[in-house]
């Protein structure tokens, strides 16, 4: 089975558009979204309607969550907060009804998917000491895919120690245990504007991250047009 994890699109249609077609090139198996479908970008009905329409399964992110109404954009910066009311007052009914009935998480056997930890949907995985308090919640799955932080990331725990993992591909062992960040489709914040997603292999049992070029320029001129914050454009080049 090879299944394509992505996360954080963030109404980036343009970056969502590339790396499908990147996934439909690699021929994967299933595409599994960990959240945050809406939010910054310009066209939030256009994603959702894009994952409805290929059967790809998805988790709640907290930017999800406010967009149809479910939380309030408590702790959301002011650009942060503008551009998820601007969502939640674009999106269609149908589209936040679909958003309000995605789950925190979803568990695939071996791997679990959640969007920022398995403990708490809006916490930001950013150490290895973080990555130690969610290993002690991993049972009975030996991966956990995460999103949330917008940075691609790999966190190994092994014989106690959890060290920080920056390899682009790396086989599972069966020994250790996982948590892995594919980045952000739609806005990462690496310094590598390039969409960003990974692929695993349960045969292989192998992980490969793969970053795609899109038209930025159209995605960041979609932004300025709808009103919002020009900074929201601005980072799409800078991957920040």
């Amino acid at each position: 089975m090879i299944y394509a994890i992505i996360s954080d699109i963030h109404g980036n249609l343009e970056a969502l558009n590339s790396a499908l077609k990147e996934i439909d090139r690699i021929r994967a198996d299933k595409v599994i979204c960990l959240g945050d479908i809406v939010g910054y970008g310009a066209n939030p009905n256009e994603c959702i309607d894009t994952l409805k329409q290929r059967g790809i399964e998805s988790i709640s992110g907290n930017h999800d969550a406010v967009a149809c109404g479910k939380k309030e954009p408590i702790g959301f910066n002011p650009v942060a907060k503008k551009a998820i009311l601007w969502t939640r007052n674009t999106l269609t009914q149908e589209n936040k009804e679909f958003l309000w009935n995605l789950p925190d998480t979803r568990q695939y056997g071996e791997f679990i998917a959640v969007h920022g930890s398995i403990s708490d949907p809006d916490l930001y995985i950013l150490s290895t000491y973080d990555a130690l308090m969610e290993f002690k919640l991993m049972q009975d799955q030996s991966i956990c895919f995460f999103g949330h932080t917008h940075v691609r990331i790999s966190y190994v725990f092994c014989n106690g120690e959890v060290q920080s993992l920056f390899h682009n591909e790396f086989r599972i062992k069966p020994d250790k245990k996982y948590l892995i960040n594919p980045g952000s489709i739609g806005q990462p914040r690496d310094r590598d504007p390039r969409a960003s997603f990974l692929i695993y292999d349960t045969v292989e049992k192998s992980i490969r991250f793969i970053r795609v070029n899109y038209d930025i320029p159209k995605a960041q001129a979609k932004i300025v047009k709808a009103g919002l914050d020009k900074w929201l454009a601005d980072r799409l080049l800078l991957g920040v």
